[in-house]
């Protein structure tokens, strides 16, 4: 019995020798964080696929197994679980940022929660056979992904001091210091589960806020 080997520098030749295509939007991100070799620039722009959804669509729900990592290009997504009738927005993302459910993709089990499309959105998506790829085959692909995991966890960190230590309207003082855009873009109702209160307790904060800043002027 004979086993064939791959040699992998003979794909990449094989891909570069293609005819050329426009970068990808995902390869401009990744650059964007630590640089990579044509080789892995040539892969993504290969293999990292383009798709839409419309405003209320899911792009992953629960019980199923979420395979790709996704690049938004345009528009905003939310996570959010499900307790009974109750929706608990769990992460809202947009333009520049990625979208997965993180240890469905990592661990290629069935997800937890969902995630659906806040408005019209563009995105580019790598799945998880390509991104193991990368990682075995172009060693700056590791440092790439050490630091969007970093990236992250300190978001996931800060998340949780937010949720768990902050009084309601320091939580939304926070939110309006660091997602201020979102503010015009995200239904209030998202915004207050996200925070962990409910809608009547934020639109009293944003009364009280408002009158304070009416006083002032």
């Amino acid at each position: 019995m004979t086993t064939s080997t791959v040699n992998p520098s003979h794909e990449v030749e094989q891909w570069l020798t293609k005819t050329a295509i426009p970068e990808s939007p995902f390869t401009n991100f990744v650059k964007t964080i630590y640089p990579v070799s044509p080789e892995a620039q040539a892969f993504m722009n290969q293999r990292v696929s383009r798709s839409q959804l419309s405003k209320g669509e899911l792009l992953v729900t629960a019980g199923s197994t979420c395979s790709s990592i996704y690049l938004i290009k345009k528009g905003i997504l939310r996570s959010y679980v499900k307790e009974g009738l109750k929706e608990i927005t769990t992460w809202i993302s947009r333009e520049q940022e990625l979208a997965t459910c993180i240890t469905s993709f990592g661990l290629q089990q069935p997800a937890r929660e969902n995630i659906q499309a806040l408005e019209d959105c563009e995105l580019f998506a790598l799945n998880i056979e390509d991104l193991q790829y990368l990682y075995d085959h172009f060693p700056e692909a590791n440092i790439v992904g050490r630091k969007i995991l970093e990236k992250y966890y300190r978001d996931a960190e800060e998340r949780a001091f937010i949720a768990r230590l902050m009084e309601a309207t320091s939580k939304y003082k926070h939110f309006i210091a660091t997602k201020s855009d979102l503010l015009n873009r995200v239904p209030l109702k998202f915004i207050a589960s996200y925070l962990g209160m409910t809608l009547e307790t934020l639109s009293r904060i944003r009364s009280k806020l408002s009158r304070n800043i009416n006083e002032v002027m």
